[in-house]
């Protein structure tokens, strides 16, 4: 038995039960076991044409996961071979969002781009050996020739060129000598082949494009197909896991590792990809909601990128949570995103500080109360966290109430505040209403009421106990805040299934903009994307980006959608 570390040692040495190994784990540890590997690499290798979304996560989570419980190492890097729809701001976004899940990556990023030049001889050692040619088909020509998956491909006339034309061709190609989409280098595989992708499949496109590594140094970019295996080979990935598309693509990558001269042969392995049900995690979809101005930006908190749950306030280990809960298989499937959720509040339900915001307020004048009086009374940070801070609330004759904690007549299951009954306010007094003031509209724009004494952590003397608590703060020291309620972008749980339009079904109320809140004096201190409960509201976090006090909502205390359903 090899002393190579795996998944169960790992899991057991950090103090947690063991758990079976899922397909990928039992892999690894018999290669290391085997010695077929001495060393584990993986590589998590995002093309940088936008922002990172739920569905990336997962592959950072399994990539860097599976490196760190084995003692290997994962590469961060980018396939970046198609420079029209790449930028510096997604290469940028991206590490950013892997360093906030926590994870590290070996050595410095690394770039598709930075191995042109050994793809280009790679290239032409196809062409010298016989194995590809310089096509003059136009891409809808070559599409006519690939044939369906019923009826196999026909070859081009261009596929018998001679080495020497098509290595000149090629050079050509590189120089800028034609237009694109004029010419392309092809393998030379079978266009009768059931796998459509070894029909001769494109290796290299005209693309008169600067590149934003590279400048203008190439015309010619290779596709995916012919980059990916090539850097696996020349970074020594081991393990190249990718998700369930890409098992049809393997036989090209294998392929393409047996005509090349490269150093190292990885393998790939191909996992379920995750879908979560009421989202979208196309990034052509997810640029159109951006591009038409649906949502704020990449980074709009109701997008389901990973920069927008950040800025929600969701948090890096609950997303890794999430991506341990859900498991690694075979198999593509939908996911609930109540399981997301839900990892998010039992995140916060133990970490996040307590507060007190009014989000609708409405004012309470409490008449037996001096006015030139004023109280602090002291509220734990969290009830089961002695590690946060207590919190000082400031206390007057005149307060905040949410507005729907108060009605004039109510039923005996409505615990709120009432005209003859009684109320808790937390950390405080027992008060009574008597009064509602209104406006020439009708609407009740105050609430006169009286504090019971003596109720501050005791129950009242005369045994008339309150019907509830309620949250309030302090009108003379209390904060000005704005409020986002943020909830899910589509009511759709599949928005994109079949032929629909996912547009149709935006959720129309996925946001709230409240601008009169009203919070304690704690919140003043709070720094960016901090994140707390308030109480008998939700889960919120501030704004990293907004200026002044604007409070994000992250997910409500209960699931509200499961109701619905």
């Amino acid at each position: 038995m090899s002393d190579k570390p795996n998944a169960t040692d790992a899991a057991n040495s950090a103090g947690e039960p063991a758990r079976p190994l899922h397909f990928l784990e039992q892999i690894i540890t018999q290669d290391l076991e085997t010695a077929t590997v001495n060393k584990l690499v993986t590589r998590f290798p995002p093309e940088p044409n936008g922002y990172l979304h739920i569905g990336h996560a997962k592959s950072i989570c399994l990539n860097f996961g599976l490196a760190e419980r084995f003692g290997g190492a994962c590469n961060l890097r980018f396939d970046d071979t198609n420079p029209a729809k790449e930028e510096m701001e997604y290469v940028d976004a991206i590490k950013e969002d892997v360093t906030w899940l926590g994870f590290t990556w070996q050595d410095d990023v690394k770039f598709a781009s930075s191995y042109f030049d050994t793809f280009y001889k790679w290239a032409q050692h196809l062409i010298k050996e016989g194995h590809a040619y310089v096509c003059d088909l136009s891409p809808e020509q070559a599409r006519e020739y690939r044939g369906t998956l019923k009826e196999p491909g026909k070859n081009s006339p261009y596929r018998d060129r001679s080495p020497q034309e098509s290595l000149d061709l090629l050079e050509g190609m590189k120089n800028g000598d034609y237009e694109e989409g004029s010419r392309s280098l092809r393998a030379k595989i079978d266009m009768a082949n059931g796998n459509i992708n070894l029909r001769d499949p494109v290796l290299y496109r005209i693309r008169k494009q600067t590149h934003h590594q590279t400048g203008d140094k190439w015309c010619i970019y290779p596709t995916y197909d012919f980059a990916h295996g090539q850097e696996d080979a020349i970074e020594g990935v081991t393990h190249s896991i990718c998700t369930l598309e890409f098992a049809d693509h393997r036989p090209l990558y294998e392929w393409l590792l047996e005509h090349l001269p490269v150093p190292t042969k990885p393998k790939q392995y191909e996992f379920g990809r995750l879908n979560l049900n009421y989202t979208v995690t196309s990034k052509r979809k997810l640029k159109q909601l951006v591009d038409e101005q649906k949502v704020t930006g990449w980074d709009d908190p109701r997008m389901p990128t990973i920069a927008g749950y950040r800025r929600r306030g969701y948090t890096a280990q609950a997303i890794r949570k999430f991506c341990e809960m859900i498991g690694v298989t075979k198999s593509d499937g939908v996911v609930d995103v109540a399981m997301l959720e839900h990892a998010i509040r039992d995140d916060l339900d133990k970490n996040a500080p307590r507060a007190m915001c009014v989000l609708d307020p409405i004012k309470v004048t409490l008449t037996n109360y001096p006015s030139d009086k004023t109280e602090a009374f002291t509220a734990p940070g969290h009830p089961n966290r002695d590690d946060l801070p207590s919190r000082i609330l400031p206390f007057g004759q005149t307060l905040f109430i949410d507005a729907a904690d108060f009605r004039e007549e109510a039923n005996k299951k409505y615990k709120r505040l009432v005209i003859g009954k009684r109320v808790r306010l937390r950390n405080a007094y027992i008060i009574e209403a008597d009064e509602a003031v209104k406006n020439d509209n009708g609407d009740v724009i105050e609430v006169k009421a009286r504090i019971i004494e003596n109720t501050v952590g005791n129950d009242p003397e005369d045994g008339i106990k309150a019907k509830g608590v309620i949250h309030w703060v302090a009108a003379h020291d209390c904060l000005d805040v704005h409020v986002n309620l943020y909830d899910r972008l589509f009511t759709d749980a599949a928005p994109d299934a079949g032929d629909k339009d996912f547009l149709d079904s935006l959720n129309p109320e996925s946001l709230t903009v409240l601008q009169n809140a009203k919070a304690e004096k704690s919140l003043a201190e709070s720094a960016p994307s901090q994140g707390f409960q308030f109480e008998r509201e939700g889960y919120f976090c501030r704004d990293n980006k907004a200026q002044g006090l604007v409070f994000n909502r992250t997910i409500t205390l209960r699931d509200s959608w499961a109701q619905k359903k």
